[in-house]
């Protein structure tokens, strides 16, 4: 249940920063870029008869273009993938048990073929891990980080999260208790005897024979009365 927790948190922490949203305007913007590189081959590079270059820089444009254009696209998916798994086991409170469940799903996925994501590699980065064989390792068209890389990561950020509940629990202790004859301070009077309040006193009669405080059908007697 903790490792199907920490995958969870690790999706909550992709729709936290958006990561849909991110990945469309990459895939759009890199889409963008081929179909222009398209456009200047096909509508401008050919008729520019003044410039030995120009087909050559249009034809080098049109492959270069959508070339880097995806290559930009599969860098930022592998950084929201390390930042999912950063958020994702704040999330949670236990890298650890992320870094079981990738070990786990990597290994389950070398051993068990998905035909499907072989058929459809562009839905490569909707997995959790690159479900595709034989780009395990990081690339440049690698959708996901290796999953050797991302549970150093998650190692590493259990070690600095190690101290922490240690440092909590050492400032939430409470303080010790006194024994029942200790005093409670320099005078040596004990905590019950301080926190006892004194009586009031009985109020004084005032030099027109009333009491402020007491009943007003008992007068005591002033100085003039």
């Amino acid at each position: 249940h903790e490792e199907v927790a920490a995958v969870m948190a690790h999706e909550l922490a992709h729709v936290q920063h958006r990561d849909t949203l991110t990945m469309t305007i990459v895939a759009t913007l890199a889409g963008a870029i081929s179909m222009l590189g398209n456009f200047a081959f096909f509508f401008g590079g050919n008729r520019d008869n003044n410039n030995p270059f120009g087909f050559v820089g249009v034809l080098v444009a049109m492959i270069v273009a959508p070339f880097a254009a995806m290559v930009v696209q599969m860098a930022v998916s592998r950084t929201r993938e390390y930042e999912a798994d950063r958020r994702g086991a704040e999330i949670f409170g236990h890298p650890l048990w992320l870094a079981s469940a990738l070990n786990k799903i990597a290994r389950g996925a070398e051993q068990i073929p998905n035909p499907d994501a072989e058929r459809n590699p562009a839905m490569a980065h909707l997995f959790i891990i690159n479900p595709l064989h034989g780009e395990r390792m990081d690339n440049l068209f690698s959708t996901h980080p290796s999953t050797e890389n991302r549970i150093a990561a998650l190692q590493e950020m259990a070690r600095e999260m190690g101290g922490a509940p240690q440092a909590s629990r050492r400032q939430a202790s409470p303080p010790p208790i006194q024994p029942e004859g200790s005093s409670a301070g320099p005078w040596g009077s004990r905590p019950e005897e301080a926190s006892t309040p004194a009586e009031p006193e009985p109020p004084k009669p005032n030099p027109w024979g009333r009491n402020p405080t007491g009943p007003r059908t008992i007068r005591s007697k002033g100085p003039w009365s």
